[in-house]
């Protein structure tokens, strides 16, 4: 599988308790700072990858701006084949190359959207999105490098297959709380530290009063 799937880099920020954003979804952590170094890293994959609930929260254009270099493909994991018509995906998904990732549960009408909006849907899964094939036939279409920036459900479905090769973390100098925030990986979790992904602390440099740290899987 290694061999057959891209290159998964982790980019998240959270706070110092170890979440991404707050019960109302607000997830404004960066400063503008790891934000420049954060598109840096977007201008150097291939494509980047978050879920559908990210685009219904924050609107993102996860695109290349705050610094000079090439948009990735962007990819939506949406099994339904849903993405918020106003969202700014879909307003420049006919100048970006977008991708949704759904199962055969989208409807024929959320398929003819989709692509009216030039949005390339590919099917992968039965009744939810089949994350290992999806890597596969990315690979297979010369996609080697993913950007995973979101959110914790969307990182769960990759830490449980054990797909994520590197992780970029920035701990942001706050305090959210909350057991509704959305922590930095949510789902069911593993049942035994044994079972869990192990990463090596590779780099890690301060910026003002944040931390980044860069880990690769052992």
């Amino acid at each position: 599988m290694e061999k057959s799937k891209p290159k998964i880099i982790l980019s998240a920020a959270m706070s110092i308790d170890g979440k991404i954003a707050t019960t109302t979804g607000d997830s404004k952590l960066s400063s503008k700072s790891d934000m420049k170094r954060v598109h840096k890293l977007r201008s150097q994959v291939d494509a980047i990858l978050v879920g559908n609930k990210t685009i219904e929260a924050d609107n993102p254009r996860l695109t290349v701006r705050l610094v000079k270099g090439k948009n990735p493909i962007r990819i939506i994991l949406t099994s339904l084949g849903k993405i918020p018509k106003n969202s700014h995906i879909l307003k420049t998904a006919k100048k970006i190359p977008t991708i949704a990732a759904c199962s055969e549960k989208i409807s024929k009408s959320q398929y003819i959207t989709l692509e009216k909006h030039s949005v390339q849907v590919i099917i992968s899964g039965k009744n939810s999105i089949n994350i290992k094939k999806l890597m596969k036939f990315l690979y297979q279409n010369n996609i080697k490098s993913i950007l995973l920036e979101g959110g914790g459900l969307t990182i769960w479905e990759f830490a449980k297959e054990n797909l994520v090769d590197e992780i970029f973390l920035t701990i942001s100098p706050r305090i959210i709380g909350g057991k509704n925030s959305i922590s930095l990986v949510d789902g069911e979790g593993f049942s035994k530290i044994i079972n869990s992904p192990k990463f090596k602390l590779k780099k890690f440099h301060r910026l003002k009063d944040e931390l980044v740290l860069h880990y690769v899987k052992l």
